[in-house]
């Protein structure tokens, strides 16, 4: 399950075609950088999945074997 506290807002919904140009980029830069980020991990988690499990960075550990003195 995502966990998220963002709500999709239907008044800031629009149609258009692929012809027009967006105003995503002026919107986004209007916002503040936590949120920002916020909606940016929230479109990963829903391109990619939310697993709770994988939500921290892998630790990757490599035995090493050292030459006797």
């Amino acid at each position: 399950m995502i966990k998220t506290e963002f709500k999709f807002d239907k008044s800031a919904f629009s149609i258009g075609t692929l012809g027009e140009e967006p105003d995503d980029r002026a919107y986004w830069l209007s916002r503040p950088p936590g949120e920002r980020f916020a909606a940016m991990e929230l479109m990963r988690q829903i391109n990619y999945g939310y697993d709770p499990i994988t939500d921290r960075i892998q630790r990757v550990l490599e035995v090493v074997q050292r030459p006797r003195r």
